[in-house]
Formats: structure tokens, sequence, C-alpha cells
């Protein structure tokens, strides 16, 4: 990771991760995760997801849109705050449609319980070792057999 942690390097950490925790708050206040993936980050650092329009996630999301996204792989961990909100985008929903998706939604891109969400993140915090994810298991590793603390650095960056 560069000295300084960049919107690029918060996209290109987002990109590289194929399931995701979104945190949002029920209407009591508590705070509820589920595991969401990914259907496209932009350059921006948008990402959106497809989410069932009924149910207690899309009721909670309806009500606060803020939330945090946990993105995790050995040694790196990346918390990005920020809010949603659901889109409307036909053309969107096709181009982003794929097989994995059909497990959840069996009607296809046209099914009325699919909805598009869109993030937007306002700032992110980066924890991790250097050298990426080969290096942070041999840290790891050497850490068990050693018995020291691995070096690791903490970042933030806001990106609204």
């Amino acid at each position: 990771m560069a000295e300084e942690l960049t919107r690029a390097d918060i996209v290109e950490i987002m990109r590289g991760e194929r399931f995701v925790m979104m945190t949002s708050v029920s209407p009591d206040g508590t705070l509820q995760s589920y595991p969401m993936t990914p259907q496209e980050v932009t350059e921006e650092g948008v990402v959106r997801f497809f989410l069932g329009l009924q149910g207690d996630q899309a009721e909670n999301l309806r009500e606060n849109g803020q939330v945090n996204l946990a993105f995790a792989e050995a040694g790196s961990w990346l918390s990005v705050s920020g809010t949603v909100e659901f889109e409307q985008d036909r053309a969107t929903i096709d181009r982003l449609w794929n097989d994995s998706a059909k497990a959840w939604f069996e009607q296809g891109p046209e099914d009325p319980n699919l909805g598009l969400l869109r993030f937007e993140g306002q700032s992110a915090q980066f924890w991790g070792q250097p050298g990426g994810r080969t290096k942070a298991l041999g840290a790891i590793l050497k850490t068990k057999i050693t018995g020291q603390r691995p070096q690791g650095s903490s970042k933030t960056v806001e990106l609204g």
C-alpha cells in the first residue's frame, strides 16, 4: 500500500473482494450486517449491489441510508462508510445481470423483487500489512513462529 491512501487504492481493494459485509441501522437503532456481492465498483468508488426489495434489509435501508461496507482479506481490512439509495435504472440492471444473481432472483432481471442499490462512500479506514496478501500471510506465519507482533498500518481517506 502506498504511503498515502488514495481513492484509487480504495477502489482497487474494493474491486479485489467478491464479498463484503454491509452494516445498516435498523429502526430501533441496532446494527445489522448482511453479506453482499458487489456487482460493480466504478473508478469513483461507487458500488452497486442487487438486493431483494422485500425484507428487513431493504426496509432498514429505506429508513436510513447510512451504511458501512467491510472488506477483509488476509492481513488487511477496509471499512468504508457512506450512503445508499435505490436506483430504478433498468439499463444498469440489464448491464450488471449475471448468472450468480439468478440464484437469488429466479425470474431474471425482470424479477419484481430485484432492486439495484447504489453506495457512495464518504470516508474509508484501512488497516493492514504492507505488501499485499502474500506478505501479510508471511507476516502472520512469522508472528506465530517468532512471537513478534507484525508490522501494520492504519490510514484514513475522505472520499466525499
